[in-house]
Order: structure tokens, then sequence, then C-alpha cells
């Protein structure tokens, strides 16, 4: 078999001992969980009074999976120190993570006061899922060191994270967070345009768009929709993708044949892609009743644990082939 090694070859990791997080609901908890278990010192800001049990919860799952990958360490695991306020948290980081809820004027003024605040040479990187980061630059002193670097949950689990520089963003920076974000045993991707939601969540989106109107239409349930995902396509996606699936598919004559074969159908009218069904309290309940029926008899930490135990499996049959995500966990192992 011919080795498969990853497209940030050429980017050294590069190290870091000292983390902030600002911000630690489902992403930024999780982002604290990697860094520690990668040995980073985390110190965290958040003003919610739970910030320290959601921390706790989600670390213990972190830990339970990455020592089903062989990954963890005890001896390396970073502090966690939680802070009264953005200043105290990000006073001597060499990273510092914003992960506030998706507003705005939210990422606005939490960058700009993080950017005041932190030392003058540190990385700052946003989590967010659909924000352009020259957007939420707009109030920073320091504009040139932010980029967006987008995690997909389970954050210390999942090591795709795209980085985005925005108009302001030095090319330093953009190159800094290649290197750091591959230190945490990540998979960084850097998008070549700044866009609106990136690139994985825009291919989301669309699947999403369908599924709803799926389930508007009558023709499936979200379990029936989860089944045709999960039995079929998304094990194939999980580990090639989407080109490199359809490159097979088009057999001895390859991609070009596929796509003659198949690029007619694209103007068939199947998808409603650009339509998005209303989103009223009756098809809101109808969806959650859905889910509930499908789902409803685990707890969330129970599912969480589901999951992470079959992303593990995976993981590690992958890396046993030299091929996509295992080659990532393959890097980690070796780097000890």
């Amino acid at each position: 078999m011919a080795e498969r090694r990853n497209a940030t070859d050429e980017v050294a990791a590069a190290p870091v001992e000292r983390a902030a997080i600002v911000g630690c609901g489902v992403i930024g908890a999780a982002w604290a969980a990697r860094m520690r278990l990668s040995g980073v010192d985390v110190t965290v800001f958040d003003p919610a009074p739970n910030a320290e049990d959601v921390l706790a919860a989600v670390f213990a799952n972190a830990r339970e999976a990455w020592d089903e990958l062989g990954l963890l360490r005890e001896d390396t695991i970073g502090s966690l120190t939680m802070a009264d306020s953005i200043e105290a948290a990000v006073v001597d980081a060499q990273l510092v993570q914003e992960s506030v809820p998706e507003r705005l004027d939210l990422k606005q003024s939490t960058l700009a006061a993080i950017s005041a605040a932190a030392p003058t040479d540190v990385l700052i990187g946003s989590s967010t899922s659909g924000l352009k980061c020259t957007d939420m630059a707009r109030d920073m002193a320091d504009p040139s060191r932010l980029v967006v670097a987008h995690p997909f949950n389970p954050v210390y689990l999942l090591p795709l994270v795209e980085i985005v520089g925005g108009e302001a963003t030095s090319d330093d920076a953009v190159q800094q967070a290649m290197g750091v974000y591959r230190f945490l045993g990540m998979k960084p991707l850097k998008i070549r345009k700044e866009i609106d939601a990136h690139v994985a969540d825009r291919l989301l989106e669309a699947i999403w768009r369908e599924c709803l109107w799926l389930v508007k239409d009558g023709i499936a349930t979200t379990e029936e929709i989860d089944d045709a995902i999960r039995y079929g396509f998304g094990l194939r996606f999980a580990q090639m993708g989407i080109f490199e699936t359809y490159r097979i598919a088009g057999g001895e004559g390859g991609f070009g044949h596929f796509m003659r074969q198949f690029g007619p159908a694209l103007e068939w009218p199947w998808t409603k892609l650009m339509d998005v069904p209303e989103m009223t309290d009756a098809f809101a309940d109808e969806l959650e009743a859905q889910s509930d029926d499908q789902s409803g008899a685990y707890e969330l930490r129970e599912l969480e644990r589901i999951r992470d135990k079959n992303l593990t499996s995976m993981m590690l049959a992958l890396e046993a082939n030299e091929w996509g995500a295992g080659n990532v966990v393959a890097e980690q192992r070796d780097r000890g």
C-alpha cells in the first residue's frame, strides 16, 4: 500500500505551553480538553455558573476517548485554571481561543477585549462556524493576529480545524496557526478565500436543508435519514471524502467518466438547496418528537460516549491502514 501522508507535512508543529479559552460551552470545553490532553496548561474564562461542571464532564469523556486511542499520558496532562475576567485569562497565554456564542456583536466586543489584554505576539483563534474573520476583527487593536480556527464537535477527537485569515490577518499569523493546531494533534486546513461558513459547514448546510425537506414532506423520519447516512455514504465519506469516492465510482474510466455519465443528472430538479422549509412551531415540535423517538432513551453524556467510542474505533482502523484521519493520530502518537 502506498503511504498516505498529511497535506500539512511541510508545516512543522509549533509547541504551546499555555493557552487561554474565552467561552466554555460545548466547543470551548472540548478545546480545553484537547489542549490539556496535549500537555498545555489552560486558563478559562466563562461567567456561566455551571462552567466548571461542563469542563469536568467534557474532560472526563475526552480522557476516556484518548485512552481508547492509546494517546492518554497521565503524567503530561495540562493544568486547568478558572479566571474571573478575560484580562486575567489571557495575560500570559501563548494562544487564545475565543469560543463565545455565534453573535457578531458579542464576537467583536470579546475579541476587542482579548486584543487589548493579551501579549502583543499572541495568536488569537476564533471558533466561529460561520462568521468572517474580517467582520469579527473590526474593533481589535491589532487584527493582524486573528484567524478563524473552526473545529468540529467533538473537538477533542475530530482533527479538522479550518484556518481562515481576514483582510488584516498577517501571513505569519496564518502560518503560526497551522503549526500550533498541528501541535494539538489536528489537521489544519487553510481556506483559500474568506467566505461565510467557510467550507465544511457550507457542505453540511446543503445536506441539512435537504434533510429538513425530507422530513417536512413526509418522505422520511429523522431516524430513517440518519440510517441512510450511517449505513451508506457516511461510511465512505468518513474515510475518502466525496471526490475520491466518486473517482472510484467512475470505474476504469476514472473521474472523467463519472462526470460525463452522471454530470447531466445535476440539472434534474431533485434538491431544494436554495429553499428552506418554514421553521414553524409545529414543524419544530415534529422534529423534536421524532428525535426523541430515535434517541430519547439515552442521556446526553451516554450518547456522547457512544459517539466517541465509534469514532475512536474508526480512527484506529484508519491509522492501521495509514489513511485519512488515522494519519493524524499516528503523527500525534509518534510525537509522544
